[in-house]
């Protein structure tokens, strides 16, 4: 199947494949949805480099991440070369046009997954993204309700305040800023959006960095880091769900898995794009910035922990696939035998660790036995207490499960034990 978009011709292998088994959709209707959706879809990923996320057979296999564009690749894809806190450098594909897109979705990107910059100035973002992230358990209507008050103080300090759903779980909201700022200094500003919306409704939503601390939403500001990538508008996701641009008017009465690959084009046919006049409204930083300042530090619980500078500044982050940051982790997470953890920050919480695996299907096995062991404990445990975390290896994702036992009687804690799944994502490097 070729394709002739802008003056050139794109290749589509295997058209026919089925990229998501639940529906029986096709790589075939992956690529015709992105031509149906292509003014809004380029809106979000135009002139920006990208991470390639990259399904090899369809989404319900893990994906491989690829930050370096394919060196056998057609003479016109474009790339900029970015620079990571690491020290290293990439060759990113840079979208200009429906042909660029469709050539990556050819790859077997579902989603897009562009940087926070154009390639025509890589140091400074022109969006700052506040990504809306439920801890389990929240209902819709709390992520609504906690996307207003994102809205609201974003409005407080000049800022156009642009909504769309994630395509899973969480909620995201955009503001076009002016190129002026780093990216130390947009994340900053968007740390204290994150802390002014927790003041504002502490009930429901928090800035809690670390995981077994939240409650509520998380307003994650570290998606505003160099290294961090988001699911732009109109990706379709592996749930099936699409990234939807909304307006403000819409965002209470939605429902996310109203938003799908079918309904999607039919909506933007008849409606258009609410975020077409988006990029006419870029706004200044310096009102939040001073709201920073006048919020002071955060308090660090561990403040000599090398997991705790990561927190405070993500700017010395690794790179997009945490290669370096998940290899410290791996060796500095030293479970010791009453359950600490070595080497890193002492958590403030009870936890214990279950598992690593290679999926999530892996991981949750082995918490199912682990569970099946300890009945009584597991009965305590509330959908917040289970902590899954997707983390980044050198060009893919594992996952880690760990417990907290904040609601089970101190007497009757178990010990931490030997992993349920212990993998090494290093293994043989």
């Amino acid at each position: 199947m070729v394709l002739e978009l802008d003056g050139r011709e794109v290749k589509i292998t295997n058209p026919d494949r089925v990229v998501f088994p639940r529906t029986g959709h096709t790589k075939g209707d992956l690529v015709a949805y992105y031509q149906a959706v292509a003014d809004g879809a380029l809106r979000g990923v135009a002139d920006r480099p990208v991470i390639l996320k990259r399904y090899v057979h369809s989404v319900e296999d893990p994906p491989f991440f690829q930050k370096r564009a394919p060196a056998k690749r057609p003479e016109w894809i474009e790339v900029a070369e970015l620079a990571y806190p690491s020290g290293r450098s990439a060759d990113e594909v840079v979208i200009r046009d429906l042909a660029h897109l469709l050539w990556t979705v050819n790859l077997g990107c579902v989603d897009l997954n562009p940087h926070p910059v154009r390639a025509a100035d890589l140091d400074h973002p022109d969006e700052l993204r506040i990504d809306l992230d439920p801890v389990p358990g929240v209902g819709w209507e709390q992520i609504v309700r906690v996307a207003l008050h994102a809205r609201d103080v974003l409005e407080d300090h000049g800022l156009a305040a642009w909504p769309k759903t994630s395509g899973s779980r969480g909620f995201h909201v955009y503001s076009r800023i002016a190129t002026r700022w780093t990216f130390r200094e947009v994340r900053r500003a968007a740390e204290a959006v994150a802390r002014e919306v927790e003041r504002r409704a502490p009930e429901i939503a928090t800035s809690r960095w670390w995981k077994e601390e939240r409650q509520g939403v998380f307003v994650d500001y570290n998606q505003n880091a160099r290294d961090r990538t988001v699911a732009s508008a109109y990706s379709v996701r592996p749930t099936g769900h699409v990234s939807t641009p909304l307006g403000w008017d819409e965002v209470e009465r939605c429902r996310p898995d109203a938003f799908t690959i079918i309904t999607v084009p039919e909506r933007l046919a008849a409606a258009g794009d609410p975020w077409a006049p988006m990029d006419g409204t870029a706004g200044s930083l310096d009102a939040l910035l001073e709201l920073a300042e006048a919020q002071g530090p955060r308090p660090s619980p561990a403040k000599d922990s090398k997991d705790s500078k990561d927190a405070e500044d993500a700017e010395g982050a690794e790179d997009s696939i945490g290669t370096k940051r998940a290899k410290d982790a791996k060796k500095a997470e030293d479970v010791g035998e009453a359950g600490e953890v070595k080497g890193r920050r002492r958590p403030v919480k009870p936890l214990i660790e279950i598992a690593r695996a290679g999926t999530v299907d892996e991981a949750m096995v082995g918490f199912e036995r682990w569970k099946a062991r300890h009945p009584g404990v597991a009965r305590l445990l509330r959908p917040a207490d289970v902590l899954v975390d997707s983390m980044r290896g050198r060009s893919s994702t594992w996952t880690r499960i760990r417990v907290n036992l904040q609601h089970v009687p101190e007497a009757e804690r178990p010990a931490q034990e030997p992993l349920e799944v212990d993998y090494d994502p290093w293994r043989g490097r």
